[in-house]
């Protein structure tokens, strides 16, 4: 479904991605993982079109994609729900919703497309009059989610979805991931929670300084002694 190919990023003249590769098969969860500023994010951005790679490929459905407008990118399917939420806190959960539903071929089912939201993540039912801002952070995430889930996607990008939250909160975020999932959505997910991320994904890629330089079987990774030294602790 996604296929990156030698991408090549940089901030004026500092690079961020160097020679990034990595494929994202239908049906898969695939987690990307990695400390801070390793290019993780920069990488979701690449993809969704907000930021131009100076050299690569980017492939979704075997066609091209790098260079296109984000609204396009949209409108193909390929959905990001963006690191902090970047949500609109003075409006209500259901007006953040529709948004998610802006574009043309999203627009013309938002309402049954609003149905299936609230019966994967009845919480925001209860909560469709109440304010953003006077939600907690978790009730906050899971509206970014449901945000991206109105937009109809094909493949699913998060950036850092646990980011903040609580324990008990996290557990049940990446429950919701896979019932999303299962759903027939496929998911690009980024995420400093190495074990949890790799406990809930097919494969795994991990990136250091701007580039990957592990990939597998999620199964594998998380018995990789390296990884177990460097991100687990053990």
């Amino acid at each position: 479904m996604l296929r990156v190919e030698g991408l090549q990023v940089f901030y004026q003249d500092v690079q961020a991605l160097e020679g990034v590769c990595l494929r994202v098969e239908e049906g898969e969860i695939v987690s990307i993982v990695g400390s801070n500023g390793v290019g993780k994010s920069t990488l979701l951005r690449t993809i969704s079109g907000l930021l131009r790679p100076r050299a690569g490929l980017i492939l979704f459905d075997g066609l091209p994609i790098q260079g296109l407008p984000p609204y396009r990118i949209v409108e193909r399917g390929l959905i990001q729900v963006p690191e902090a939420r970047r949500l609109f806190p003075l409006m209500t959960v259901e007006e953040n919703l529709l948004l998610g539903a802006y574009h043309r071929r999203a627009r013309s089912g938002a309402k049954g497309t609003l149905e299936r939201v609230y019966g994967i993540l009845p919480l925001l039912r209860e909560r469709r009059r109440q304010i953003v801002r006077s939600l907690s952070g978790g009730e906050q995430q899971m509206l970014a989610i449901g945000r991206g889930l109105m937009a109809g996607p094909r493949l699913l990008m998060l950036d850092e979805p646990s980011l903040g939250l609580a324990p008990l909160v996290v557990s049940e975020l990446f429950a919701l991931l896979l019932r999303i999932r299962e759903e027939g959505v496929t998911i690009l997910l980024v995420e400093q929670d190495v074990r949890r991320s790799l406990r809930a994904a097919d494969r795994g890629y991990v990136m250091e300084r701007g580039r990957i330089t592990m990939e597998g079987k999620a199964a594998d990774l998380l018995q990789d002694p390296r990884i177990k030294v460097a991100y687990l602790g053990l």
